[in-house]
């Protein structure tokens, strides 16, 4: 009988010392055999989290027609590649495509729809959404795999789910985390030495506190520097959708959720989703260092009511009865509220673009307001 994941991570914690703790991320997220995108079910009501596209349809509709308007902006190219990365169980580009065909034919005959999903599972779940749409819809496991087309890609709580390293500010100096075993087996965090090199960021912050934790992602960073140097050469535009913060700054953000509810980051690696905050100060700056000219970047609140949220929920209201209202107004307030719960500020939306774009949020420079 083959190792669990757990006694895989400790027999490399025994041989190889305390892992980093985006090597336990990895892991934990991505193990091919026991990793938690590869056997857990993570969307919806029965699983661990609800997503936006499944709160409402009119999230999906209106960044369908986002994805449309850019289209034509950059000239409505055919063909083209439309990509999503990270589609979940297919809803959001289910509910993009519809939006499309219904607004502009011409945009679905033009589209290569392309999927970018690491998870076998979780792609044949996707590609099984979308056999209604008579498109021939391709996967691949990552975004280098797709044609040099000018694409549009969307990606919504994608980089979330993407490692981070965490640095711990104790004893007079910053100590990266790492994750260790205890004697019983049980996996626990620890500090290593006084690092001699720090992240610049921290030079622009104020002077750190004990205890103090400062998140970085190079791996995210890389990712969108990749991506934006690509759509620097092949022409396009991409809409990147996810909880986090438009600044630096201190903050433990990591957690992991299970069942809809908080869950021990180290207790059971493969059976809780793990996720951090988004640093989005950080992919913006890659993104326009790897020479793309137009960055815009706001609440997720904002973008959707700019783009008609609330008018779209009026125009479904008008043939629903009380009960429907009722929900649509609910939806509505999940998607763009600023309360407990909701997401409308705690969500940010990055759009990045080898072109000037007078869509939201490129259309104003700075649009936290």
């Amino acid at each position: 009988m083959s190792a669990s994941l757990i006694e895989r991570i400790r027999a490399e914690i025994g041989a190889r010392g305390p892992v980093r703790l985006d090597r336990f991320w990895n892991l934990a997220l991505f193990d091919p055999a026991e990793g938690y995108y590869a056997t857990r079910e993570p969307f919806g009501s029965a699983g661990d989290f609800v997503t936006a596209p499944e709160i409402s349809q009119m999230f999906g509709e209106l960044l369908g027609a986002w994805a449309l308007a850019a289209w034509r902006e950059l000239g409505a190219p055919s063909p083209f590649v439309f990509a999503e990365i990270g589609p979940g169980r297919g809803t959001l580009m289910a509910d993009m495509l519809r939006t499309a065909a219904r607004l502009d034919g011409a945009f679905l005959r033009a589209a290569r729809v392309r999927l970018v999903e690491t998870s076998d599972r979780l792609a044949a779940l996707q590609l099984s959404t979308l056999s209604r749409f008579d498109l021939p819809v391709v996967r691949h496991r990552r975004w280098s795999e797709v044609e040099a087309l000018l694409a549009i890609v969307v990606a919504n709580e994608w980089l979330d789910a993407v490692a981070i390293r965490q640095l711990v500010f104790e004893a007079g100096a910053w100590r990266e985390r790492f994750v260790a075993a205890n004697a019983d087996g049980s996996l626990r965090f620890r500090c290593g030495d006084a690092l001699r090199h720090v992240p610049v960021a921290l030079a622009a912050l104020p002077a750190p506190q004990e205890g103090d934790v400062f998140e970085v992602s190079p791996e995210r960073e890389r990712l969108v520097a990749e991506m934006a140097a690509d759509l620097s050469r092949r022409g396009g535009a991409a809409l990147l959708v996810d909880y986090g913060h438009p600044a630096p700054g201190f903050g433990d953000t990591l957690q992991a959720l299970r069942r809809h509810a908080f869950a021990e980051v180290l207790a059971e690696p493969g059976r809780a989703d793990i996720t951090s905050h988004v640093d989005f100060s950080a992919l913006r700056a890659v993104a326009q260092a790897a020479g793309l000219p137009s960055a815009g970047l706001t609440t997720q609140g904002r973008f959707l009511l700019d783009l008609g949220l609330v008018e779209r929920a009026g125009r479904l209201g008008a043939s629903a009865d009380e009960s429907g209202r009722a929900a649509l107004t609910a939806a509505v307030r999940r998607l763009a509220g600023d309360g407990h719960g909701e997401m409308g500020d705690l969500f940010k939306v990055l759009a990045i673009a080898s072109a000037p774009l007078s869509l939201p949020p490129f259309e104003v420079a700075t649009t936290f307001r």
